[in-house]
């Protein structure tokens, strides 16, 4: 591609992109995806891997009884596999017995009751001050924060915590989300490996410039991740600071999973946990056998995920080995192998997971998405105000973006 021309270009191939692309189709409005990965999916990602298919991002169909997922992936024919997560359930009694899981749950509930009420107030403040003082559970509620946000509960938001509508209802794709949300974007048109350089628009129609040449738009929707959008303050012509500010004020938090092959799998019960430490914030929770696979999923979150990344793939091994030897024997690190890890924070097209809220900044999830010019319109997880750091956000505010510039367009040829 030297030079294109199209009605409304969509800046990202993510759930959002994907979801903005397909209503434009459906509306016969003609638009063009770039994406600067050599594949569709932003960070959902399914790869296989000793003939199984494993999600290095997102993997749970989180809120699925209204997921609009669960039905894209049923109408492509795939397995939804609803067993209920291993979260719900009491983990395997090794180092954390079945007596200390009650009085962990006891004041993780009272962790999230303060948080409810505290929400409700005029003034935000970071979540970590609804921690009991000194509370035994405190460490590890805070690395449970990271699994959910990315971030420790000192940098996140109690309102955009509180916001965050979740119906407990949780389904997997056998065959992968990642595979499931990329296959989703096969009818639209495409191009990839094509990162955006910078969004010029100056002129009557905009003129985005990107690896493999310029294209020409009426309109763009993006739906970059937020840290992108912090960390070039040159992607707009002119420049967008209010943009670059509301995104600063939402981060993207980092969580990485570590895939492990397991020999005698069959010692552990499928879908079971097992919580590496209960005393410190840096510790991974390990998922055994996750869909009654001969693996163990690995997961890791905030700044333990940032101190293993700077190690390189082999520092999360050798955690995982460690945390793993301590609870069920040196034996055990004979028994495992790493398959799979993708590190997000060093992806250069993401820079994170998904976006938490800073204290005092919630409110930054509605400026991000706010359109601009009637001609620039943003979508992603980090626009949704109650459905971030998901896939399904992706799609409802890649839709409302298509919907929005569908709307814009009418106002056009009716002015």
């Amino acid at each position: 591609m030297a030079n294109s021309d199209t009605e409304v270009a969509i800046i990202g191939g993510g759930a959002a992109g994907i979801a903005a692309g397909r209503r434009l189709r459906q509306a016969a409005i003609g638009c063009l995806v770039i994406e600067a990965r050599q594949r569709l999916g932003g960070r959902a990602w399914t790869v296989d891997a000793s003939g199984f298919s494993l999600d290095l991002g997102c993997g749970w169909l989180h809120s699925a009884d209204r997921n609009p997922w669960v039905k894209i992936a049923e109408g492509q024919g795939r397995t939804i596999d609803k067993t209920p997560p291993p979260w719900s359930r009491t983990s395997l009694p090794v180092g954390f017995t079945l007596s200390e899981q009650k009085e962990f749950a006891e004041a993780q509930d009272g962790f999230y009751e303060r948080l409810e009420a505290a929400a409700r107030n005029a003034e935000d403040g970071p979540a970590s001050a609804l921690l009991e003082p000194n509370g035994r559970w405190n460490n590890l509620i805070t690395a449970i924060g990271t699994y959910i946000t990315g971030a420790e509960l000192e940098r996140v938001s109690i309102r955009d915590f509180d916001n965050y509508a979740d119906t407990g209802v949780n389904w997997r794709v056998v065959e992968g989300y990642g595979a499931t949300i990329a296959a989703y974007g096969n009818e639209l048109s495409v191009v990839l490996d094509s990162p955006v350089l910078q969004i010029d628009y100056h002129g009557k129609r905009l003129k985005i410039e990107t690896a493999k040449g310029v294209i020409s738009a009426d309109q763009a929707i993006v739906t970059l991740p937020s840290s992108i959008l912090a960390e070039k303050e040159f992607l707009f012509a002119p420049a967008l600071t209010d943009k670059a500010e509301a995104a600063r004020n939402l981060p993207l938090g980092l969580n990485d999973k570590l895939f492990l092959s397991l020999e005698r799998a069959e010692e552990f019960d499928k879908e079971t946990r097992i919580v590496g430490r209960t005393d410190r914030t840096g510790t991974a929770i390990y998922h055994m056998r996750p869909f009654g696979r001969p693996m163990i999923e690995c997961y890791f979150g905030g700044t333990l995920a940032a101190e293993l990344e700077a190690g390189g793939e082999d520092a999360f091994f050798d955690f995982a080995a460690s945390e793993l030897a301590a609870l069920l024997g040196a034996e055990f690190k004979q028994r495992i192998k790493p398959l799979h890890i993708h590190r997000w924070g060093a992806d250069p097209f993401s820079r994170g997971a998904y976006s938490y809220a800073l204290p005092g900044m919630a409110d930054c999830r509605a400026r991000l998405a706010a359109p601009v010019d009637a001609r620039l319109f943003f979508a992603g997880e980090a626009c949704s105000r109650h459905d971030f750091s998901t896939a399904h956000g992706g799609w409802f505010t890649g839709v409302a973006a298509a919907e929005q510039v569908i709307a814009a367009r009418r106002r056009q040829r009716t002015a």
